[in-house]
């Protein structure tokens, strides 16, 4: 796998004006309206970006050509790489990230961090129409949030390049033991979400529902809670957080280790399964295993991709 990126000669002005605004700089079918928060994407920590593309490749998902992901340097404003850099599974609605080590960074430090615990599901982010208010607003309640960022990275189109570019919020490091969760705002939705990404041969829709596992469901869900300005509700042996888009469901660890055939971090609160929102069941690939659960087929994420549980369900609406 190679690193392409290419951090010169970007026309960075007017993007970057309407990044440090915080706020959306268009409207389209996945971005959230005034005052929404959907569940934008998850992100897997992967050792080896080829191997994840074929785990991907083998259930229909079309993936993304890779993405090394720069922000500007604070004291030189010059492009700098980051420390990641992803592959994706582009849905209709949400995505799928597939994240790698780019570079001895701090970010890069922290990555390879929770990639030596264990590959596997590190990363909820959340979208937003304005990042930088809301940061503001969890910050006047006390929340120890990290310093608003603004990323970047440069992704091929049909027509040449783009530079999808967004503004991002996370939480202090020790805040949410579960991994690296974020709030983001998109400034430039179509770069990602382009049509020949977001067909797939196994009807995928939707990132409907990111799983945790949970030794107390109630305080796990108490934290995402607050974080995210929605209420936990009881749902089966558990809890979930309706949002404006997708879901987050808290299974106590028991009943997790259960759905996944395995403890994914025992005693530690994680995430351990996505809600995939399918076209139709019957256009997953033959052979990929796995067992029916309240609707769904439960397949295992695979060596390449870490521990956990695709959860194909029919999508709604």
């Amino acid at each position: 796998m190679q690193v392409g990126v290419h951090c010169n000669g970007f026309s960075l002005s007017p993007l970057w004006a309407a990044m440090n605004d915080g706020r959306t700089t268009m409207k389209t079918g996945n971005l959230p309206g005034t005052g929404e928060v959907v569940l934008d994407h998850c992100g897997h920590f992967v050792a080896d970006a080829d191997a994840a593309r074929e785990a991907l490749d083998r259930l229909g998902f079309t993936v993304t050509p890779f993405s090394a992901q720069v922000q500007p340097d604070p004291a030189t404003g010059q492009m700098r790489l980051t420390g990641t850099g992803n592959i994706c599974v582009m849905l209709p609605q949400g995505y799928l990230e597939v994240l790698v080590h780019t570079a001895d960074t701090a970010i890069g430090r922290e990555f390879q961090a929770a990639l030596d615990r264990r590959a596997g599901l590190h990363l909820a982010a959340f979208g937003l129409a304005d990042t930088r208010a809301r940061h503001a607003e969890l910050v006047a309640t006390g929340l120890d949030m990290r310093p608003l960022v603004h990323f970047s990275r440069e992704v091929g189109t049909e027509t040449g390049v783009e530079t999808a570019a967004f503004t991002v919020a996370r939480i202090a490091a020790g805040e949410m033991p579960e991994g690296r969760v974020q709030c983001l705002t998109h400034h430039t939705e179509s770069a990602l979400w382009q049509p020949r990404w977001t067909t797939h041969a196994n009807g995928a829709r939707a990132l409907d529902a990111i799983v945790l596992s949970a030794p107390d469901p109630a305080e796990s869900a108490a934290r995402f809670a607050r974080f995210l300005g929605r209420p936990a509700r009881a749902h089966g042996s558990g809890l979930r957080i309706a949002l404006d888009r997708g879901a987050l469901e808290f299974l106590p660890e028991d009943a997790a280790t259960a759905l996944v055939g395995e403890a994914v971090d025992p005693g530690r609160p994680c995430f351990v399964g996505l809600r995939i929102g399918m076209a139709d069941l019957a256009d997953l690939p033959d052979g990929i295993g796995g067992h029916r659960a309240d609707g769904a087929l439960v397949v295992p994420f695979g060596p390449a991709l870490g521990p956990g549980v695709w959860l194909f369900q029919p999508a709604r609406g």
